[in-house]
C-alpha cells in the first residue's frame, strides 16, 4: 500500500521498548519495518479492522459490573505484536515460577490443619515463628478463611495455577506488579490473540520467524489440573472446568479453555453427589465423574449457588474433596497470599521459605499497619499510590500525584483515621509500544500477565502464553480496559502443535 509509513511521525518515548527516539526500530523489531512501512496507515488500520472483524466473530469479550449491571465488550487486539527476547523470557519464566513455589509454601504454612501440630505450644505457622511475618499479617488478614482449611487434600498446592503481572521499567528492570492465585485469567486471550493474528493478518506472523506457540500451554496446564487430583483417583484424572455462566467477565475464557482442554464446562446446576462421596457432572444427557474441578469463579460464590439438589456448592465440594474423591483447583482461600498486603512480604517469603533471592524486582511497598511503615509514608501520599488492602484488582485505588489538594486532603484524613485498611507503594511507570489510537501509532504503556502451573511436589512451571496488554489511556490504568497484543518470543525451530491433542483449533 502506498499510504504514509505509520512510524514517520511516532513520538516514541525514551523508555519505548520498539522504537528509539532516533527514530529507528530497536532490535527484534527489525523485521516489522518491511511490513508497516509497506502496509503504511492505510494497511495499518485495514489490518486492525481485520482483526477487530475476527476477534469479533470468535466472541473474544471482557465484561465488567457497574451499578448491578453488566457490560460486555470486544476485547480489542492491537496490529502490532510485542517481541520479547528470548533472553527476558527466561529470566521472567523463573522469575514467576519461583514466586509461585513460595506463594504455595506461605499458603501450605498458613493453612496447615489446626494451624500447627497438635503437640506444639506455639501453634502459629512457621513463617510467623520465625518472625519474618507478623501475626496479625496471617491470622487477621481479611483474606484469611478458615474454612478452606478442609478444602484441599493433604499435600495439595493450593493454587494450581497462578499468575503475575509483569512490568518493564525504564531501566530494563522487570518486576512483578501483582500476583493472582484467586481464579488468574489470560490463558484464552493469549491464545486468541494467536490464532485471531493468523487468521486475519498472516502476513504479519510470517514476519516473526520461528516464535513460541501460546498453544504449547494447553499440554502443560492439563498436566497441572491432572497433578491436582486426589491420591485416590485411579488412572487418568477426569477433568471439568466450572463456571458460574454468562454472568462471568472472562466467561469467553471458560469457554475457550474447555474446548481447548476437551473437557465438559460445567455450572453448580450440573453437579450431583456420588455414592463413594465424589462428584459428577451432568453433561449432555449423561452422569460423568469429574475427578478434578478446575474452578472459575470467587470463592464468595460458592455458597450462592446451589446444586440440582438444593445443596450448597461449597457444601458439595467440601464434602468430595474430605471424602479424598475431588481436587478443587484453585482451592479456596488463596486471597490470604495474593492481596496488595501480602505482594509486599513475598520477597521474604521467597527467602524463608525457599533460600534463595527473588529472580524478579518487586515494586517499594509499606503496608500501612505496620506502625513503623505508616511512620515513613504519613507525609508523603501526594507521592504514592494508596491501595485498600480489600482492593482486589486495583479498586478503590488512589493516584497521589494525580489528586487535586481537596482530594489529597479526603485521602490523607481516610488512611489517618484506619491506616490498617490501606497500602501504598511507590508510582511505576512501565515501558511503552507502538499502539494504534485514532488512526495513527501513539506510545501506550504495556504489561504483561504470565501464567504458571503447580506441579507434583514444590514445582511450578510458567506457561509459554504471555499475555501482553496496553492501556486505553497515554497513563497505565486499568489493563484490562485497554486491550491486547499478540507476544512474541524467538524461538529455535520446531514442529508446530496445534491446539489440543486432536490438531483442532476450535472458533469460539
Amino acid at each position: 500500500m502506498s499510504s504514509r509509513d505509520p512510524l514517520a511521525d511516532y513520538p516514541a518515548p525514551a523508555a519505548d521498548e520498539a522504537v528509539a527516539p532516533d527514530g529507528g526500530l530497536r532490535d527484534g523489531y527489525a523485521a516489522l519495518g518491511p511490513v508497516l512501512r509497506e502496509w503504511g496507515t492505510a494497511g495499518l488500520t485495514a489490518a486492525a479492522t481485520a482483526l477487530a472483524g475476527e476477534h469479533a466473530a470468535s466472541g473474544v469479550s471482557v465484561a465488567a459490573w457497574a451499578d448491578g449491571r453488566q457490560t460486555v465488550q470486544p476485547y480489542p487486539l492491537d496490529p502490532v505484536p510485542r517481541v520479547l527476547p528470548s533472553a527476558d523470557w527466561t529470566r521472567i519464566a523463573a522469575g514467576v515460577e519461583q514466586r509461585h513455589r513460595a506463594l504455595n509454601a506461605f499458603l501450605a504454612d498458613a493453612y496447615r490443619a489446626a494451624g500447627r501440630r497438635r503437640g506444639d505450644v506455639d501453634r502459629h505457622p512457621q513463617v510467623v515463628r520465625a518472625g519474618v511475618l507478623p501475626e496479625w499479617a496471617v491470622a487477621h488478614s481479611p483474606g484469611r478463611d478458615p474454612d478452606a482449611v478442609g478444602q484441599a487434600w493433604p499435600g495439595q498446592p493450593r493454587a494450581t495455577v497462578a499468575a503475575a503481572d509483569v512490568a518493564r521499567t525504564a531501566s530494563g528492570e522487570w518486576v512483578v506488579t501483582a500476583d493472582h492465585l484467586r481464579v488468574p485469567a489470560g490463558l484464552g486471550y493469549a491464545l486468541a490473540a494467536r490464532d485471531t493474528v493468523s487468521r486475519a493478518v498472516p502476513g504479519l506472523l510470517a514476519a516473526a520467524g520461528t516464535v513460541l506457540d501460546p498453544w504449547d500451554a494447553v499440554p502443560l496446564l492439563r498436566a497441572g489440573l491432572a497433578a491436582a487430583a486426589p491420591p485416590a483417583c485411579e488412572g487418568p484424572p477426569r477433568i471439568a472446568v466450572l463456571t458460574s455462566g454468562e454472568s462471568d467477565n472472562a466467561w469467553f475464557e471458560h469457554r475457550v479453555l474447555a474446548d481447548a482442554l476437551g473437557v465438559p464446562l460445567v455450572r453448580a446446576g450440573d453437579l450431583w453427589p456420588r455414592t463413594d462421596g465424589g462428584v459428577e457432572a451432568a453433561v449432555e444427557g449423561e452422569r460423568i465423574p469429574v475427578d478434578v474441578l478446575y474452578r472459575r469463579f470467587d470463592d464468595g460464590l460458592l455458597a450462592a449457588f446451589r446444586t440440582p439438589l438444593g445443596q450448597s456448592l461449597d457444601t458439595l465440594l467440601t464434602e468430595a474433596v474430605r471424602a479424598g474423591r475431588l481436587g478443587l483447583a484453585n482451592v479456596p482461600g488463596n486471597e490470604l497470599a495474593d492481596d496488595v498486603a501480602g505482594y509486599a512480604w513475598v520477597p521474604e517469603m521467597i527467602r524463608f521459605y525457599l533460600g534463595e533471592e527473588p529472580l524478579l524486582g518487586t515494586v517499594p511497598t509499606w503496608v500501612l499497619a505496620h506502625e513503623e511503615q505508616w511512620a515513613q509514608v504519613r507525609d508523603r501520599l501526594h507521592e504514592l499510590v494508596v491501595t485498600p488492602v480489600v482492593g482486589y484488582g486495583g479498586r478503590g485505588t488512589v493516584v497521589g500525584p494525580a489528586c487535586s489538594a481537596a482530594e489529597l486532603a479526603f485521602l490523607q484524613a481516610e488512611v489517618s483515621a484506619a491506616p490498617y485498611r490501606f497500602v501504598a507503594r511507590e508510582p511505576l511507570t512501565p515501558t511503552t509500544l507502538p499502539t494504534l489510537v485514532d488512526g495513527a501509532l501513539r506510545p501506550r504503556h504495556v504489561d504483561l500477565r504470565v501464567l504458571s502451573v503447580a506441579g507434583p511436589g514444590d514445582g511450578a512451571t510458567a506457561l509459554p502464553a504471555p499475555l501482553t496488554r496496553f492501556s486505553a489511556a497515554p497513563q497505565p490504568a486499568n489493563w484490562w480496559s485497554g486491550g491486547a497484543k499478540d507476544t512474541w518470543i524467538p524461538a529455535p525451530p520446531a514442529p508446530v502443535r496445534r491446539g489440543w491433542s486432536s490438531g483442532r483449533r476450535a472458533r469460539w
